[in-house]
């Protein structure tokens, strides 16, 4: 059998990496109605998991700049599966999934922050990006499918699968180069330099644009996600755990499409385009509240993912190459994952205190698709900021 580039086993760890992670939600939703909680408790499950991200931010670039990156993403997966043990144990969900919220927000600067040491220029680096994007939202069409299929079987045998499969994706993390990372790196002054390293990157407009626009499009997919699951069977009558992760995952195969056809459409110097797929990924959404048949349904979710997958790829990219350049690529994507988990947190705690209060899933959804155009309006304000600035006199 042939031995993987470190690239290409970067790309097949961090398949079977997010397919597991994707598989886990599916079998916390199986949990959640198998043992009788609210309706709300999936939300505020995934609103816990998302303050792992928050609440580490500070540290784990840090961590992740200080050793060789191949090795942070080994301890991001032994974490994440302690997280399943959890589960099969029956510790309550939200516990469960905050230990790999924890694994998760280890893992994740690594995953971004070694791909400028496995590129070696700019176009390299955008096609890493795309690429290693198809290989996640691949991941979470697989993933959500198997993990409604698997729980719909069985809740012990689909956490066993999780546990295979997160080993497989240690093993393979091996095969990837070790960086040298940075013993100087220390942790005394984490936090407060963790708030400079974000004030860097904000001050900087195309940092700044890449944030809020990576921000806005997590937010925007996390609560749609949510909202699906409501959606689904209020409007179109569908109830099976297998026939909503597939219907949730088109929007995967959305994102890839997406995520592979951007090189062609965008490049690092007119990343601005971006802003008018958010436009139309906005629209994209808001068109939810007329749709009331399945087949609408599969192509929005479809159309809402390729216009998503190009709006983002180009952004990761951008911040990566700022961030390479200024404060180094694990703590920038400690920033990101800040940033990016402060948005999805409000969202998504915002629509569990929504769902808890009795408000309507359509009105949840067109709440949702007006915040996101809102700050893509925003993102489209600062680019005429930047030209008006840099135009001749």
């Amino acid at each position: 059998m042939p031995r993987l580039s470190p690239l290409k086993a970067l790309f097949s760890a961090q398949f079977l990496s997010a397919f597991v992670d994707n598989m886990i939600l599916f079998i916390i939703l199986a949990i959640i109605r198998r043992d009788g909680y609210p309706n709300f408790y999936l939300a505020f499950v995934q609103t816990i998991f998302l303050a792992s991200y928050i609440i580490l931010s500070p540290w784990v670039g840090r961590f992740a700049d200080r050793k060789p990156k191949a090795e942070v993403l080994i301890i991001g997966n032994v974490v994440k599966t302690s997280g399943v043990l959890l589960l099969l144990i029956g510790l309550d969900p939200a516990l469960s999934y905050a230990a790999v919220g924890l694994g998760a927000v280890i893992y994740s600067p690594a995953k971004y922050g070694i791909l400028p040491f496995l590129t070696r220029n700019e176009d390299e680096l955008l096609r890493a990006n795309a690429n290693l994007e198809s290989y996640t939202i691949l991941a979470i069409l697989a993933g959500s499918v198997a993990g409604g299929f698997l729980s719909d079987l069985s809740i012990p045998l689909a956490l066993g699968a999780c546990i295979c499969l997160y080993a497989l994706s240690v093993g393979i993390n091996t095969l990837i180069t070790k960086d040298p990372g940075n013993r100087s790196i220390g942790y005394n002054r984490a936090i407060r330099e963790f708030f400079a390293d974000t004030a860097v990157l904000l001050r900087d407009r195309k940092s700044h644009y890449s944030l809020v626009g990576t921000g806005s499009f997590w937010m925007a997919s996390a609560v749609l996600r949510m909202i699906i699951f409501a959606w689904v069977p209020l409007t179109l009558g569908i109830t099976s755990g297998t026939a909503i992760s597939m219907i949730i995952a088109v929007t995967g195969v959305g994102i890839a499409i997406g995520a592979l056809v951007t090189p062609y459409l965008i490049s690092m110097k007119n990343y601005q385009r971006t802003v008018w797929f958010g436009f139309a990924m906005g629209l994209a959404i808001l068109a939810f509240l007329q749709i009331t048949s399945l087949p609408a349904a599969l192509t929005g979710l479809l159309a809402v993912g390729v216009l998503g997958g190009i709006y983002i790829v180009p952004m990761n990219a951008c911040l990566q190459q700022v961030g390479h350049h200024t404060i180094g690529a694990g703590k920038t994507i400690a920033v990101q994952n800040f940033i990016e988990n402060i948005f999805m947190f409000l969202g998504v705690g915002l629509y569990t205190l929504a769902t808890k209060a009795g408000v309507a899933t359509h009105v949840c959804l067109g709440a949702t698709a007006i915040l996101f155009i809102f700050l893509v309006s925003y993102m489209l304000l600062m680019l005429a900021r930047t030209r008006k600035e840099t135009s001749p006199m």
